[in-house]
């Protein structure tokens, strides 16, 4: 008898499991399922990682991320903005997070403040994404890369952020939800 059908404590047998579509066993999103710019995140998280841990030079990064499996499949131009802008703005980017934070800067996992500089660049210089939208995929990112809890603390932190460098747009969101 298959694990499937065997009986329950009651004695009866259960229906097979329903089969969820576009996540892998963990629950997380399968690669074909990602969009073109969720892939553009993942590979611009993984360069920033090279630079926060490695020290490498964003150039060196590039040249060997466009060489990666699947970067085809992903929002270059996006992929090129995230990763050469949160580099650039570093110091920015760290003054605008560290405020926020219940800890040093340097006590984040590189994942975390990766994920954190991707939602900071994000909301201040991508405004064709909704704010929501950049949470909701930099939180993804942290929860398939991340440590256990570090997609909960990069969510409080950017939920901070976000009115600040997004007023209007997170007024109007809430302000919509009360109505």
């Amino acid at each position: 008898m298959s694990d499937e059908h065997a009986p329950t404590s009651t004695g009866k047998s259960r229906p097979p499991r329903q089969k969820r579509t576009g996540l892998t066993s963990t629950g997380v999103r399968k690669a074909a399922s990602k969009s073109a710019r969720s892939r553009s995140r993942e590979f611009a998280l993984q360069g920033l990682y090279q630079h926060l841990v490695g020290r490498n030079e964003a150039t060196a990064i590039d040249m060997f991320t466009r060489d990666l499996a699947g970067f085809h499949k992903s929002d270059a131009l996006h992929y090129d903005a995230l990763l050469h802008g949160c580099i650039k703005l570093e110091a920015d980017l760290n003054a605008l997070i560290a405020p926020k934070l219940d800890r040093q800067l340097g006590e984040l996992s590189p994942i975390e403040q990766a994920c954190m500089w991707i939602g900071a660049y994000e909301l201040m210089y991508c405004q064709d994404v909704p704010w929501r939208v950049v949470l909701n995929e930099v939180i993804e990112l942290a929860k398939e890369f991340g440590g256990t809890d570090g997609h909960k603390y990069v969510n409080g932190v950017l939920n901070a952020l976000a009115p600040e460098l997004r007023a209007a747009e997170v007024q109007a969101d809430k302000a919509g939800k009360s109505a």
